[in-house]
């Protein structure tokens, strides 16, 4: 009860704050002379989304770059210190190496097999329910992926009855079970596996709807001039839909770059499978080293800077050339 009053002034104040702000708006707008209301206008409707920017994105990435100069309790100023220990630990430098194993491993199969999934699901009259099969995942959370696999990746010593469900299989078949998430380098394909299996569903339904662009006219006309179903898909459907690819694909690279949950859940970063965030996280939660913490988030922040770039760029280029 005590949340109520708070609870109605917030549902009541910001849709009234929000009138008021476009009647006064429009009143001073209305004031300036016809010069100026045309460019003046945009602004005063951009103003608030702009200052929320400033507040909730800007600010904070300035104030992290600050605190990545400083020392562990942001008292003292240190210079590239904290950089320095990004880029010489032993275990920064397993995070690194990792995060481009993720990078390259976790995108090209989430787009190459959604791609499959979406061209092969659309000649079938069932690709509804096949393509919501393949969604599912994506109706869970990362944590709850993380659980689930990490049941199905769980190792007991040769002998014992094993509760994962893979090692059962492989017992059952006559085969040594095998420790996924202890073993390296496969415990760090296993971890991407899981990801794999959340996020195919995402890459197929957007790849599915651009397919689903394609007019059927330019399809049937390759056929009629003797193309056959590869080179349609290499030289017709593929060239289409390379926009949405490139989409895809660029969200893809950015979770690759930023994974965390699902190594947090299932190995905390232990047996070589340290990741980037992860290691922020425990620099900042376990370590209370808010420098390091900061410094390998502007390194994070600038390695997905890059592919927000060229996004934005292909953006500008889809659009002069239409």
């Amino acid at each position: 009860m005590e949340q109520l009053p708070l609870a109605v002034a917030a549902v009541i104040g910001v849709p009234a704050a929000t009138a008021g702000y476009v009647v006064l708006a429009e009143r001073l707008i209305e004031m300036l002379p016809d010069r100026r209301r045309r460019a003046v206008r945009p602004w005063v409707w951009l103003a608030p989304a702009l200052l929320l920017l400033a507040v909730f994105l800007v600010y904070p990435a300035l104030q992290t770059l600050w605190v990545s100069l400083r020392d562990a309790n942001s008292v003292n100023f240190v210079g590239l210190e904290n950089y320095i220990y990004v880029f010489g630990d032993s275990v920064m430098l397993i995070a690194l190496r990792n995060n481009v194993i993720w990078l390259v491993f976790f995108t090209g199969v989430t787009v190459a097999l959604g791609l499959l999934i979406a061209v092969l699901s659309d000649r079938v009259p069932y690709e509804g329910i096949a393509r919501a099969v393949v969604f599912l995942p994506m109706a869970i959370s990362f944590v709850a992926a993380g659980v689930i696999w990490k049941f199905m990746y769980d190792y007991r010593p040769p002998g014992l009855p094993q509760t994962g469900t893979l090692n059962a299989v492989l017992t059952a078949l006559g085969f040594e079970p095998q420790a996924w998430l202890i073993n390296t380098p496969t415990n760090n394909l296993a971890l991407i596996a899981v990801a794999v299996w959340t996020w195919t569903g995402f890459c197929v339904v957007i790849l599915s709807a651009a397919l689903k662009g394609i007019p059927d006219e330019v399809l049937e006309a390759s056929r009629v001039d003797g193309a056959n179903e590869w080179q349609i898909f290499r030289y017709v459907i593929l060239p289409l839909i390379s926009p949405t690819v490139a989409v895809v694909t660029t969200t893809m690279i950015i979770f690759a770059l930023k994974a965390f949950d699902i190594v947090y859940v299932m190995t905390n970063g232990n047996f070589d499978t340290e990741v980037i965030a992860n290691r922020m996280y425990k620099e900042m939660f376990n370590f209370r080293h808010f420098g390091r913490a900061a410094a390998i988030a502007v390194v994070l922040l600038l390695a997905i800077v890059p592919v927000m770039l060229m996004n934005i760029r292909r953006f500008r280029f889809q659009e002069e050339t239409r």
